[in-house]
């Protein structure tokens, strides 16, 4: 019988040997001459609401920018079916209502040809529902939770890896090296509870003990006192599902606890390019999973490109909200392209067959939109820099437990 260790490093294998393939016929975004020729002035009207301000607003605004890359790139080699785009994009204030409102606003008073996805599981799953109805193509660039699949819509299509699966990679080098418990704490939220349940199954599957899973609502008790309910242990991983904005609290407050685990790893802050500067020697050794991550020798059409691309429009390196961004706009504009049509539902029967390569990685859906072709990556903060870890084949460093590599 297959281990189900050696049936994962197959299936990796069998991905990043697919992925090279399909970069063969794949062409980069940016290599064609750029054009601001259009047979068309009519613009592609298309909105969005993002969390600009409020609780989301990292994640949230670095999508912004790979949407706005996005938009300008496209204009610059011609546009889409010889017409410009134009973006409108507004701030719902990580609020469900506000969001419900704007994309209402885009829908039934500015009847706008596109629509971008907004950030966050809750958001995305109250919005859905006034998209879904209206017939509008969403490409989800910032939302995983495995709900938002689970409700035989049509219209709505993952760009990375269901929540559910985040903590795999993480699992399975805690295993290999010695840890056989692991302690999660989770926000009582969509996104949160399926990334920590997922993490659970696939702990029970690999071997490893679930320890304790403390769920949590923000503002009822300080992260000191859920931590002291955790049992801390050099045996023990930690896992962190939560947002941000609750995240570095309890990295924080971990920092001053007498006995640390043998691993942590945290969902979404780690990955963003700022989070070694907001949390200084508490960003160490932390461990995240990532949908993509800006190192040029990952092998995807365009990756280079978008780097550098990024860098000169946002100043700052891109974190993988906006690599999805950008390539949930690549997968409209194929989609787009390849139907020579605006029409919602013609683009949706495209996206549904739709199996390519963006510049973060595959995209393939199943019949529910769920996305099934891509697989996330893991990366550690090591000398206050983002390494990669996790798989063998991408990885930039050895992973480091409790500061000692092993």
């Amino acid at each position: 019988m297959i281990s189900p260790i050696t049936a994962r490093r197959a299936r990796v294998s069998l991905f990043l040997c697919l992925t090279i393939a399909l970069v063969l016929y794949n062409s980069s975004l940016f290599a064609a001459e750029h054009s601001t020729e259009f047979s068309d002035r009519r613009p592609i009207r298309i909105g969005a609401s993002l969390s600009l301000t409020g609780i989301y607003n990292e994640p949230a605004n670095m999508i912004k920018r790979g949407y706005e890359l996005w938009v300008q790139e496209t204009n610059r080699k011609g546009g889409l079916l010889g017409r410009p785009l134009e973006l409108q994009i507004k701030d719902d204030r990580s609020t469900i209502e506000e969001a419900q409102r704007i994309y209402r606003y885009f829908i039934e008073e500015q009847q706008v040809d596109l629509l971008l996805a907004p950030y966050g599981t809750p958001i995305t799953l109250a919005v859905s529902e006034i998209t879904e109805t209206a017939g509008y193509v969403l490409v989800s660039a910032g939302a995983s939770g495995t709900q938002i699949w689970n409700r035989e819509f049509k219209y709505i299509f993952g760009v990375y890896s269901t929540a559910d699966r985040y903590f795999i990679s993480f699992l399975d080098l805690i295993g290999r090296n010695g840890m056989d418990e692991v302690s999660i704490i989770h926000e009582n939220n969509p996104f949160n509870i399926d990334a920590a349940m997922g993490a659970a199954e696939w702990a029970k599957k690999m071997g490893i003990r679930i320890k304790q899973r403390i769920e949590f609502s923000p503002g009822k008790n300080s992260p000191k006192e859920i931590l002291q309910q955790a049992e801390l242990s050099d045996n023990t991983a930690l896992i962190f599902c939560t947002y941000p904005q609750e995240g570095y609290p309890f990295l924080r407050a971990l920092q001053g606890q007498p006995q640390q685990p043998g691993a942590v790893g945290m969902t979404i802050a780690p990955v963003h390019p700022l989070f070694a500067k907001r949390l200084q020697g508490a960003a160490e050794g932390v461990f995240g999973p990532s949908q993509w991550e800006p190192e040029e020798r990952i092998p995807y059409p365009g990756t280079r490109e978008f780097i550098s691309a990024f860098r000169r429009f946002a100043h700052v390196p891109p974190s993988y909200h906006a690599g999805s961004a950008f390539a949930a706009g690549q997968v409209l504009a194929r989609s787009i392209e390849a139907t020579a049509s605006l029409d919602n539902t013609v683009l949706r029967d495209a996206i549904f067959t739709m199996d390519t390569v963006t510049i973060i990685g595959r995209f393939k859906v199943d019949n529910s939109g769920r996305q099934i072709g891509h697989n996330p990556i893991l990366i550690q903060w090591q000398g206050g820099k983002k390494a990669i870890v996790y798989p063998s084949q991408l990885k930039t460093a050895d992973p480091q437990f409790n500061n000692r590599a092993r």
